[in-house]
Order: structure tokens, then C-alpha cells, then sequence
């Protein structure tokens, strides 16, 4: 039979095949750029004497003298210039246990495990993550990230190549999650360029623990869900914030977080879609936890916050939506707003965040507005933090703020 020439072609699989294979040629070359040899992702920004002692919360007089006195190590000076460069989170970290002004909890209190949780996609899941951690870090707290979510956008924002540089039988949760897998999470764990900063990274193979799940599920008798809450537990006396960076779908990855974590965050754009898409999210949580209690005992949070993400204040809708979701949710919706920001955008597609923007483009007004964004969702996050360690409570009522 003679085919029209006004019908398309048939789309069959070898066509498909080769749609698929020119995309990741293309994949290919953008990640060489990306994931160049030389440009491996340092820490560059650094901090003059006057944010130094914001930071520290001293004067800048006792950051000289403790120098001085041989107690810090100065900053170091531009060999041309001769002038000082400014000081590193590190560092700033050493003055901080000079002075006794870590904000760690007590080793008797337990890490806030938090999980950036929609099982919406494009939501802003993974920018808040990798903001709030580098946040966090910032404040001179130790921090872990775990990335829960095959795609690895979390992973690839700290500097590694999911493809290449993780094995997922090796580097990720998976083997965790497999029958008679390591009994810690220790393996796992990686140093970043961020001082305080640890990564359990992930990369496209850690989808098949969602079948390793349910495979396991099927034959063994016990509640595996529970599975990464157990692992947490092994590493915490480590950390003071571990965040978890799930992926946007309901599997068994996402109900192990919904297990694993003390507390949620979950990002939610004001339109029209995002807003019924965390309503069903919100019903369909509450009705999961609910089956999972009969099997593995109830789970109760510290705290679970909804935060208003890519909020565009030109956009009317947005305002709309924005105060339905307030009257909706008056006390969980957090404060705080991140605004929709062509910073951020851009920051994501060079594999990075508005924190790690040095020089000039963070002395811009665009950069500023959106660093004060970020600063806000950051303080407010911590406040609810502190507040579930006692040992912070006396500082917190001297602050005002309890």
C-alpha cells in the first residue's frame, strides 16, 4: 500500500531510537562543559572582617587581637596588592570554636531530619534544598544532604557528575535499600567543597530501589520502610540538619522519607495547578501515614510548613493564590516567600546557587533582593529548628523569639 505524502511518518522504535540517541549526544557536550577536568567546583566566596564578625557574632576588635594573640590564623593577602582577600567559611568556623559561638545542639539532643517533600515536579524541591543546606552552613551548623531522587539534581548542584562520578551500586542509597546491603550509611557519604557540608549523592540507577523495595516487601515479613529512617539513625550523632531531597512522585523512596524525616518543607508555587496539586498531596500524605501507622507505628512532626515558591509579584494570579493558600493554611504556611528570581534561574543552569555568586555579580541589586529572599525562608526554617532543642531555648528567649 503507498503512503500519502500529506500523512507523517510512523514514529516507530528505531525512530525513537535515534531521537533518543542524538539528545544524549547533545547531553553529552553540555555535561564536558559542565564537568570539565579544570572545573571542578570550588568555594570561592569569602568574607571581609566586618561580615566575619556579623557572622561570629563578635566585634571586629577581638577578631584582631585574637590574631594577634596567635589565636586565629589571618586571612590570606594578594600577593600584588598586598591587601587581605577576606576569610573563608572555614575560617570563619575556627573563630566561631574560638569564641564558643557554634550554634551546634547538644550531644544529647537529636538532628532535625527534614524533608523538601511535593510529589509535584518543578516545584523548587531541589533549589530549596541546596539553599537551605548551604544556609545552614553558612550559620556555622553541620549539615547533611541526602539525595533520595534518581534524577540528581541535588547531586549535580554539588559539584558531581551523576553519570561519572557516582556508582550506584557503591555511592548511593541503593545498596542500602538491597537484602543483606551495608548496616550504616557511612559508605555513602561524601565531603563537598562546603565547609560543614556532607552528600549522599544519587544518580539515575537509585530508581531501582523502588523495585528492590517492593521485591522485598513481597517476601519478607517487616515493615522495610523504615529502611532510611534506621540508616539516618546511623550517622546523626554527626550532624545537627540532615536534609532529604525525595523524588516528586509517590513510590517507595518517597514514603521511606515521609518515615525517615522530624519535619516537612513543602514548596508550592501560588498558581492554580501547583496549589490543588499540594491540597491532593496534603490528602493523599494524610491518608498513607495513616495505613503506614497500622504497620510500622505513627509518625509525628516537629513541624510541617508550606512555603510559597516562584512567587512573581507581577503576576496577579500569583497574589490570587497566594492569599487563598494563607486563608487556607493560616498556620502553616511559612511566613517567608521566595520569590521567582532570573537569579536563581541562572545560578541553577551553571550547577550552582545564589550563595556561591562572588565579586561583582553579588554586589548587584537583582542579587541582593534575591539573597534576602533566600535569607528569610533560611531564618525562619532555623528558628523552627532551634526550637526543638531545649538547649537553645534560654538564647532564643533572650532573642525574643520564644
Amino acid at each position: 500500500m503507498a503512503q500519502n505524502p500529506n500523512l507523517p511518518d510512523s514514529f516507530d522504535l528505531d525512530r525513537l531510537t535515534r531521537v533518543a540517541d542524538r539528545s544524549s549526544d547533545i547531553i553529552e557536550r553540555l555535561r564536558n562543559q559542565v564537568y570539565a577536568p579544570d572545573a571542578r567546583k570550588t568555594m570561592n566566596i569569602r568574607f571581609n572582617v566586618k561580615t566575619a564578625a556579623e557572622m561570629v557574632g563578635r566585634t571586629e576588635k577581638s577578631i584582631r587581637e585574637a590574631e594577634a594573640a596567635g589565636h586565629l590564623n589571618e586571612p590570606d593577602k594578594d600577593p600584588k596588592s598586598g591587601r587581605r582577600t577576606g576569610y573563608t567559611l572555614a575560617q570563619i568556623n575556627d573563630m566561631r570554636v574560638h569564641f564558643g559561638a557554634l550554634p551546634h545542639r547538644q550531644p544529647d539532643e537529636d538532628p532535625l531530619v527534614l524533608a523538601v517533600q511535593n510529589f509535584k515536579g518543578g516545584v523548587g524541591k531541589s533549589t530549596l534544598v541546596c539553599h537551605l543546606a548551604q544556609y545552614f552552613a553558612l550559620k556555622g551548623y553541620r549539615v547533611c544532604v541526602i539525595d533520595c531522587d534518581s534524577q540528581a539534581s541535588t547531586t549535580s548542584i554539588f559539584g558531581l557528575n551523576p553519570d561519572v562520578d557516582v556508582d550506584e551500586d557503591e555511592d548511593t542509597l541503593y545498596p542500602f535499600f538491597q537484602h543483606g546491603g551495608p548496616s550504616d550509611l557511612v559508605y555513602a557519604m561524601r565531603a563537598t567543597y562546603w565547609p560543614n557540608i556532607a552528600l549522599i549523592p544519587a544518580n539515575l540507577g537509585l530508581y531501582d530501589a523502588e523495585y528492590e523495595f517492593a521485591a522485598r516487601m513481597a517476601r519478607e515479613n517487616n515493615f522495610v520502610l523504615d529502611r532510611l529512617r534506621n540508616g539516618i539513625a546511623t550517622i546523626k550523632d554527626r550532624f545537627d540538619i540532615i536534609l532529604l531531597d525525595p523524588p516528586p512522585a509517590l513510590g517507595m523512596l518517597s514514603l521511606s522519607v515521609l518515615r525517615a524525616a522530624d519535619a516537612l518543607l513543602i514548596p508550592a508555587p501560588p498558581n492554580n495547578i501547583d496549589f490543588g496539586s499540594t491540597a491532593h498531596f496534603l490528602k493523599m500524605m494524610s491518608a498513607t501515614l495513616d495505613q503506614l501507622a497500622e504497620a510500622g507505628g505513627a509518625r509525628e512532626y516537629a513541624f510541617v510548613k508550606i512555603v510559597a515558591t516562584k512567587m512573581n509579584d507581577n503576576k496577579s494570579a500569583h497574589g490570587v493564590i497566594k492569599r487563598m493558600m494563607d486563608a487556607v493554611f493560616p498556620e502553616e504556611m511559612l511566613n517567608a516567600v521566595l520569590k521567582d528570581s532570573a537569579e536563581i534561574d541562572n545560578a541553577t543552569a551553571n550547577l550552582g546557587t545564589v550563595y556561591e555568586i562572588a565579586g561583582a555579580g553579588a554586589r548587584t541589586e537583582t542579587h541582593k533582593r534575591c539573597r534576602a529572599y533566600l535569607d528569610a525562608v533560611g531564618r525562619e526554617v532555623e528558628l523552627l529548628i532551634r526550637k526543638t532543642w531545649p538547649s537553645h531555648h534560654k538564647s532564643l528567649e533572650m532573642e525574643g523569639l520564644l
